[in-house]
């Protein structure tokens, strides 16, 4: 689940890019035509014999628990094989990290699927986007960054397609040792 703000204001932000991997994940093992639910927009896809659900809240961030709840009730899922992908403004721009478990850090997306689930029992990748040197989080979360800085974030997010990859694979342990480093 790609963590982001519906609608075409906010494609281009710093605070959308889980919905970028979902996407480019999905284009990349060749996901099956997106379905919706209530709060979210769906595709099936299969990898190594693995089935998944690719997933993009239709919900804004801070409501992106309702999307979980509802992935977790309808196809029977345990917060356990839940990844969710989003950005960290304490991480430097670029750069990603895998982790399991954990608190919101701060973060209401993550915050809202934690007090839903009733858990913080899930995996996390995280991409960095820094923080603000001057004002409010909010407005630069929610603001497409400068070229420079968006080409650093394009190529994290293709990092976090390769790592998700590595994780369905090797598996997480692998997957932490080849991307938990600065790009």
């Amino acid at each position: 689940m790609g963590l982001g703000n519906p609608g075409e204001r906010y494609s281009g932000t710093r605070h959308n890019l889980g919905y970028r991997v979902v996407e480019l994940l999905s284009r990349s093992i060749r996901a099956e035509r997106p379905f919706h639910l209530r709060h979210s927009c769906c595709a099936a896809a299969e990898y190594r014999s693995q089935r998944l659900l690719l997933v993009q809240p239709r919900t804004f961030m801070n409501l992106s628990g309702r999307a979980a709840a509802e992935l977790m009730q309808r196809f029977s899922l345990s917060p356990e094989q839940l990844i969710l992908i989003y950005d960290d403004l304490d991480l430097p721009p670029g750069w990603i990290r895998l982790r399991s478990g954990g608190g919101s850090g701060g973060h209401r997306g993550v915050r809202s699927v934690i007090e839903t689930l009733g858990t913080g029992n899930f995996l996390r990748l995280r991409i960095g986007i820094g923080k603000p040197l001057a004002g409010d989080t909010a407005a630069y979360v929610l603001v497409e960054p400068p070229l420079p800085e968006r080409e650093l974030l394009e190529g994290a997010v293709e990092r976090a397609v390769e790592a998700l990859f590595v994780y369905l694979g090797p598996g997480l342990e692998e997957a932490m040792n080849r991307f938990n480093r600065p790009p």
